[in-house]
């Protein structure tokens, strides 16, 4: 998708694309659980759904986060246990970014969802 077809659709439709940047924002906040926590649970949705862009973009706000390698796997697991094969292919390359941060490598993130 360009940039130009997302801003010419924006400037149609002002209050509906970019509302899920908006929810991301208020969702992963620290509150009663923290906000990497969160971030992990869309990793999870995200890795069932196969959805790349949106993998690559939660690893690294998650590793920005914080959150360590156990805990990714943990939650890597899960999205196997409900994804079956194909999430643990998913997962893969959740983890394959994970260590890429890690190294200090930068990854190419962008949600699938704009910001702008």
């Amino acid at each position: 998708m360009t940039d130009d077809i997302y801003a010419e659709f924006r400037k149609l439709s002002p209050k509906v694309p970019g509302v899920l940047f908006r929810m991301r924002e208020d969702t992963f906040k620290d509150s009663s659980v923290p906000g990497k926590y969160k971030i992990l649970a869309a990793l999870v949705a995200v890795v069932v759904t196969k959805c790349e862009p949106c993998l690559r973009a939660y690893t690294k706000m998650a590793f920005q986060d914080g959150a360590t390698q156990d805990e990714l796997v943990e939650f890597l697991n899960v999205a196997i246990t409900e994804g079956g094969c194909p999430g643990e292919t998913w997962a893969l390359k959740a983890f394959q970014a994970y260590k890429e941060l890690e190294q200090g490598k930068e990854i190419k993130e962008e949600l699938c969802c704009k910001s702008s």
